[in-house]
């Protein structure tokens, strides 16, 4: 990256089973009309960036979302794997409520230790996370020269970007929300990281 890179990073829309704040990770599922339009709002806003690329995590919720940034734009959707949201284990497709009712302990657990602690069912840590996260992040960014790219990922994973922008330890992630279809913008330079909008 020799020339300044600008970073709109997006989370997905508003998802089917919002209402019980469910936890989905890897669990594919599809945006609701609500999350649709969520998109269509944010593409309409980002129709007159000059985006070069637009890379998506390849689950439904995320690559949906590119899509419809992609229409204003001449430039094809990459999904990435990596790009997923974190791993839950036995905590996949569970609403937050089940997860505290059935899982006390390890709730507690990892509030005292959230980057290391692994959710039962081989679930992912946040560490884990974080080196898939930015191990791609960092050869995406490495490859560009300059120029404007959006990626559509989800909570954790924004978050992650975010806290390496920001020069945040791993552990306040949780500390920078990010609802349902937000906007993100982050300035790259060769010698410095601007965060202009958190949660936008």
């Amino acid at each position: 990256m020799e020339q300044g890179s600008r970073l709109y990073l997006v989370r997905h829309g508003q998802v089917e089973g919002y209402e019980r704040f469910p936890i989905y990770g890897h669990t594919d599922v599809a945006l609701t009309e609500v999350g649709l339009i969520q998109f269509q709002h944010l593409a309409e806003r980002l129709r007159f960036t000059k985006i070069q690329a637009i890379y998506a995590s390849d689950l439904q919720r995320s690559l949906t979302g590119a899509r419809m940034i992609a229409r204003h734009h001449d430039v094809p959707v990459q999904a990435y794997p990596e790009f997923r949201e974190l791993h839950f284990g036995d905590w996949e497709r569970l609403g937050l409520q089940d997860v505290r009712e059935r899982f006390p302990e390890h709730v507690q657990n990892r509030m005292t230790d959230p980057v290391n602690f692994r959710v039962p069912g081989n679930g992912e840590t946040i560490g884990e996370l974080s080196d898939r996260v930015m191990t791609c992040f960092r050869r995406i960014l490495k490859s560009r020269d300059g120029g404007d790219f959006v990626i559509v990922g989800h909570g954790a994973v924004n978050r992650v970007i975010l806290c390496d922008a920001l020069g945040l330890p791993l552990q306040n992630m949780f500390r920078l929300h990010q609802a349902y279809g937000c906007l993100n913008i982050v300035d790259y330079f060769p010698d410095s990281t601007v965060v202009r909008l958190v949660n936008g």
